[in-house]
């Protein structure tokens, strides 16, 4: 596959609760992104692979194609630094491995311009998932069907002439509970992020993106959440000292890049598998 003629630069990407192998994962839209841009960092933090709703007879191409990316940059000497979430937890138990540039970790630690960055997915702080993971896994695909019927929405909607419309979304932002939970979340990350003498702490988890300070009576730091790849669209960078959130936008991308007409696009999951193989190999070199 060809590079893309004008691939913006960054110097961390950090993107989560992509949750290849759902319905609701807006992968399209994910792989136009990855391949206009040339990260020299890249934090996948959480919910990358859902393993709780994975299922042999849905993965489409463009699923795999996003791993694909991923292993090219791995191949080619980009950090990859893979950090496992609670969809994805099965990974927990190879951290600490590392092949070549890519390497599995529960936690990071990064100093960027002499500032301490601390990243983790953020699911530690969700008690209902830790007590009670049938009910969290319950919800979780009751999501899932929530994302199924609002893709139905959204196909009628447009068929009319109208926008795009997000029930999910809707529904967590109209709940005082739900906001509640986000708003203990970041007081919570921001309090230990605080007490460790970080001057960022960045979370997934809560699909909510977000840059703010957060001040305390013991000091203030700057949290941050990547948000996620299946209603927001969102990614954070770091370029030039200064993090910012990337929100995806159709209108930035060409109509080729919307189509993948490219030589992946043309070829068997298989053969892409294959591929992906032979740059694992010289990952391992």
């Amino acid at each position: 596959m060809k590079d893309h003629p004008k691939r913006r630069k960054i110097e961390v990407l950090i993107i989560s609760d992509v949750h290849l192998g759902t319905y609701g994962c807006q992968s399209k839209a994910l792989i136009n992104y990855l391949e206009s841009i040339k990260p020299k960092t890249v934090v996948l933090n959480g919910d990358i692979i859902d393993m709780w709703q994975f299922s042999k007879r849905f993965w489409p191409k463009s699923h795999m194609r996003i791993v694909h990316q991923i292993i090219k940059w791995a191949s080619q000497g980009v950090k990859v630094y893979y950090i496992a979430g609670n969809h994805d937890e099965m990974l927990r138990r190879f951290t600490g491995f590392k092949m070549g540039s890519l390497m599995i970790e529960n936690k990071l630690l990064l100093e960027l311009d002499g500032k301490k960055t601390w990243i983790f997915h953020g699911d530690v702080f969700d008690v209902t998932m830790q007590h009670s993971k049938w009910l969290t896994r319950l919800g979780s695909h009751g999501y899932d069907l929530l994302i199924l019927i609002n893709a139905f929405v959204n196909w009628v909607s447009e068929l009319f002439g109208k926008g795009k419309i997000s029930l999910s979304k809707n529904i967590k932002n109209g709940v005082k509970q739900a906001m509640k939970f986000i708003n203990d979340f970041e007081k919570t990350a921001a309090e230990i992020a605080i007490a460790n003498g970080y001057d960022y702490v960045i979370c997934g988890h809560i699909h909510h993106p977000e840059i703010k300070t957060i001040q305390t009576e013991k000091g203030k730091v700057e949290y941050m959440n990547s948000g996620d790849w299946i209603e927001n669209l969102t990614a954070l960078e770091y370029n030039d000292n200064v993090w910012s959130l990337y929100r995806y936008n159709e209108n930035d991308f060409s109509e080729k890049q919307h189509d993948h007409e490219d030589e992946l696009s043309t070829m068997s999951t298989e053969k892409i598998f294959d591929q992906m193989l032979t740059e694992f190999m010289i990952i391992q070199k």
